[in-house]
């Protein structure tokens, strides 16, 4: 049975192969998740959950609430962070004292808050219209912060869709021929800091553009005026001339694929035959610039092409890119070419925050719950890109949450604070001592103190 201090009664468990060894489960001093502290100390030093409390509303009349949203939140998006990512897992996490003090105010004595109280948070209170189109910003509004510690010259966007499972009767969850699999069709736009810009949650049968409006515009609304030039890359989902001209319309440097036809594949029917002579072993690549008009477009665009003829292979892979960019052909597709790592970036959400669980009921609630795995999975970005020391700077979102979240501490009580005794493993003393110098950088400067009279 188990203690309201989260311990067990007999805590004592002894192995067989070596009956001098004891196991006693402390979950009330002992935490396995210390390294969220450093993703604490990032959010105290750029203002981040504070930020949130500002936008979100309360939905609780009652004066009498032992937890305050902000804390809720914290519980939330650091859960999260650290791995749990159900509000069952609130049954034990309450308990740890990493998270009571991440929490803080009375938690930090106390407890965290039980599943209970966070499925209502995340279920009743977050789904209201104005705070989940608060969620919907906050991303936005974090980056923005971020950006004012070091801001960049220019910003590069690229948009994907991708796709969440179902496995259940959840709201809007249809069945998707593409992807096979009943599921939810998200969407996401990232920078070229890995930083998730915005999101939105669909129904599955959705096109993988469908939308794109209500994502991509309030992302370019941001930056209008704040950076010196804004790019722009999608895959051949996005060849449209709606999208074109939006990007056009702001002064936004594209490209785009586009998907081959006939015209096109006439166009550079001249690269389309095989090379003479006997096949070398290495990849032949050839390119190509010409203007080309669509049926639906209302002017002509510049259209680059590229052909591969692999060894081995009988065929060329060809490409097109649609774009308003006037760099060389080659430096165009290698422009293009990089909007892969917003695929590898998709994967790490997939991975490491497990965003991909959308098990409510609602589509509200599942909408609030990609929401929240963003936040969480921007904050282990912005630790990643602005605070970790050169030897792990390459780390990926999964490496960091086993290596440094989950570090083993035993905490100790004294009557003026609080020590955890961490463990010394992948993160030794020096680099997690580095880690928060690095964030001490990101704090604003001191106000000066007044002159005297």
């Amino acid at each position: 049975m188990v203690h309201p201090t989260g311990e067990w009664e007999s805590d004592t468990v002894r192995l067989d192969f070596d009956r001098r060894l004891m196991l006693q489960f402390r979950g009330s001093v002992v935490t396995s998740d210390a390294g969220l502290l450093a993703y604490r100390e990032l959010d105290d030093a750029i203002g981040l959950t504070v930020m949130a409390a500002e936008m979100l509303a309360d939905a609780r009349t009652g004066k009498n609430g032992r937890h305050d949203l902000i804390g809720m939140l914290r519980q939330s998006v650091f859960g999260r962070l650290a791995g749990y990512e159900d509000v069952n897992d609130a049954e034990r996490l309450r308990h740890d004292p990493a998270m009571r003090w991440i929490v803080g105010g009375k938690a930090a004595q106390g407890c965290a808050a039980s599943p209970s109280q966070m499925g209502r948070f995340e279920t009743q209170w977050l789904p209201a219209e104005k705070n989940l189109s608060a969620l919907a910003d906050l991303s936005g509004q974090w980056i923005d912060r971020v950006h004012a510690r070091r801001p960049p010259r220019g910003v590069v966007l690229d948009m994907d869709s991708s796709v969440s499972p179902t496995h259940g009767e959840q709201e809007m969850s249809v069945w998707n021929g593409h992807y096979e699999c009943t599921c939810y069709h998200p969407l996401f736009v990232f920078n070229q800091f890995g930083d998730l810009e915005r999101c939105a949650l669909r129904p599955g049968n959705v096109h993988s553009a469908d939308g794109w409006e209500n994502v991509l515009k309030p992302v370019i609304e941001r930056y209008r005026g704040k950076v010196l030039r804004i790019y722009f890359r999608a895959d051949a989902a996005f060849a449209m001339p709606g999208v074109y001209e939006c990007l056009e319309a702001e002064q936004i440097k594209y490209a785009i694929r586009l998907p081959a036809n006939q015209v096109l594949q006439n166009r550079i029917g001249y690269l389309l035959k095989r090379p003479v002579g006997r096949p070398p072993n290495e990849v032949r690549r050839y390119y190509a610039n010409f203007t080309y008009q669509a049926a639906s477009w209302t002017k002509p665009r510049r259209v680059v092409a590229k052909v591969e003829w692999h060894p081995g292979e009988l065929y060329p892979r060809v490409g097109f890119i649609v774009t308003n960019m006037s760099r060389p052909a080659e430096r165009v597709v290698a422009f293009y070419n990089k909007r892969g790592t917003c695929e590898q970036w998709i994967k790490e959400g997939k991975g490491a925050i497990k965003w991909t669980r959308l098990s409510c009921r609602t589509f509200a609630a599942n909408a609030v719950r990609l929401q929240l795995h963003a936040l969480a999975y921007n904050l282990g970005n912005f630790l990643r890109s602005l605070a970790t020391p050169e030897p792990i700077k390459d780390w990926s979102l999964t490496s960091l949450k086993e290596k440094l979240i989950k570090i083993g501490a035993k905490v100790v009580s004294h009557g003026r604070y609080v020590a955890f005794q961490m463990a010394e493993v992948a993160i030794p003393r020096h680099m997690f001592q580095e880690i928060l110098r690095l964030i001490a950088e990101l704090r604003p400067p001191p106000t000066p103190a007044p002159a005297p009279a």
